[in-house]
């Protein structure tokens, strides 16, 4: 719009100045044309009555009937005969009169003339030999100047002006006008498809756009349209495969809980019965009972992702000593000689949390430690000063760390950092079920190598307070 009003803006100032300067130029030829051949009509025809050589009398009679011949009385006449002079009107000493143009006149018998500007005003003067009437046409020596007033083409000419002037200013308001219209009919149907491709970041894959035309704008529509419902089946088509997934996995895993329950009896029986057995039947008796362990593990860590991905999880808040969960979950799996702890003391550090959860996780992130780091292994549990205050959980290790190209990854499901290994202690979702617990609990947890040496895993939890009841007044 600003690039549509300055071109108007230059169009209607360069018409405008043209029009200005082509009129201008008009007026005043026309009126100096004028004034130039009546000024040759009543010199000529007065001239025969001048006696020569003439006297300073004969030369104001000569000047003041040339003078008398204009109507509106407007006209200065000067005549001069070598050092002789008069004017038509006494005592005017002719300012306006320039050596240029009396130098002119001496020097050629043509008519000459200028436009002078004195005293504010404009006025045109006009100079001219006057010849004998014979036939040789010789100068006389005679000269006449001429002053006239422009004041009736100055009228004319700022006439012009506040014409243009009045002129211009409905153009730019045309233009103007033009301008919002041609901006509208563009950025309304780009402001349509902001909205809408707005609207599909958001998740509305339905979102449309109306073509309206056969413009670029409309095929940019159509063509916007067509993405939209192929980008709509495509995320369909694929929520329905992550669906049929996570129903796969959970009822895979569901169906396999009880064949597990009953070959995990087994195993206990056959465990308690390998003391009895022989070497190499024994050694595939506890091979058997291990693997069987490893493999309820891991259908229960998939029935916890499923309901991660269902969204079926749900928190059990309660408030608890932070400390001393994570004190209980050291010493029921056996970990208190082997984990170094820094722990403040009891009460010190109360939040809202689901006991459960809180317990896996620093389960989770405890015996990665142990399995992938070096001891000694260490947990510490302090608050964060913030606007909000932080319960920090951290641990790690003495190991070599994780490599920086693993780091980015180690939340992730089934990663390992070892491709070649096939197989290992762990399911490979361990960390990933740490993650959605903090998650849902509002934290957050990274992983990091400590500058001393080991992976150290950091978990930050919201602390969040019961409302205590409050104390009877008395």
């Amino acid at each position: 719009m600003v690039a549509f009003g300055l071109v108007a803006t230059v169009a209607a100032a360069t018409t405008g100045a043209l029009t200005f300067r082509e009129a201008r130029t008009g007026v005043l030829q026309q009126s100096q044309d004028s004034v130039i051949r009546q000024l040759r009509v009543q010199a000529t025809q007065q001239a025969p009555q001048l006696g020569f050589p003439p006297d300073e009398s004969a030369l104001r009679g000569y000047a003041a009937d040339i003078a008398d011949t204009e109507a509106s009385g407007g006209w200065r006449v000067l005549v001069t005969y070598g050092d002789l002079s008069a004017t038509s009107a006494a005592g005017d000493a002719f300012r306006e009169l320039t050596p240029a143009v009396r130098s002119a006149v001496a020097s050629s018998s043509a008519t000459v003339f200028q436009r002078v500007r004195a005293d504010g005003r404009t006025s045109l003067v006009v100079g001219m030999s006057v010849a004998f009437s014979d036939e040789s046409r010789t100068l006389s020596g005679v000269r006449v100047y001429l002053v006239v007033p422009q004041t009736t083409e100055q009228a004319y000419v700022d006439a012009l002006v506040t014409a243009v002037e009045r002129a211009m200013i409905p153009a730019l308001l045309l233009a103007v006008v033009l301008a919002l219209l041609a901006a509208r009919g563009v950025l309304r149907p780009v402001r349509a498809l902001r909205q809408a491709t707005r609207r599909i970041a958001e998740g509305r894959l339905d979102t449309r756009l109306a073509v309206n035309g056969s413009d670029e704008l409309a095929d940019l529509s159509h063509t916007f349209n067509e993405t939209a419902a192929a980008l709509e089946a495509s995320v369909a088509e694929l929520r329905e495969m992550e669906a049929r997934a996570r129903r796969f996995a959970a009822d895979v895993s569901h169906e396999l809980r009880t064949p597990l329950a009953a070959m995990s009896a087994v195993t206990d029986v056959l465990d308690e019965d390998a003391a009895r057995l022989d070497p190499d039947t024994a050694t595939a008796v506890r091979l058997i009972s291990e693997e069987t362990v490893k493999l309820a593990r891991l259908v229960d860590d998939l029935m916890e992702i499923s309901r991660f991905d269902a969204g079926a999880a749900v928190l059990h808040l309660d408030e608890i000593d932070l400390a001393e969960s994570i004190r209980r979950t050291l010493a029921s799996r056996g970990w208190t000689d082997t984990v170094e702890t820094d722990l403040p003391p009891p009460d010190a550090v109360r939040g809202r949390v689901d006991p459960r959860r809180l317990d896996v996780v620093v389960a989770n992130l405890v015996g990665n430690a142990l399995k992938h780091g070096a001891r000694p292994v260490r947990v510490r549990l302090s608050v964060a000063p913030a606007p909000a205050p932080l319960a920090v959980i951290q641990v790690w290790d003495s190991g070599p760390g994780i490599p920086d190209d693993v780091l980015p990854y180690v939340f992730e499901r089934f990663y390992k950092s070892d491709s070649a290994r096939t197989r290992s202690e762990g399911s490979g979702l361990g960390l990933s079920i740490t993650a959605e617990n903090v998650r849902m609990h509002g934290g957050t947890v990274r992983a990091a190598n400590h500058s001393a040496g080991g992976a150290v895993f950091t978990v930050e939890l919201p602390l969040r307070r019961d409302e205590l009841p409050e104390e009877p007044r008395s």
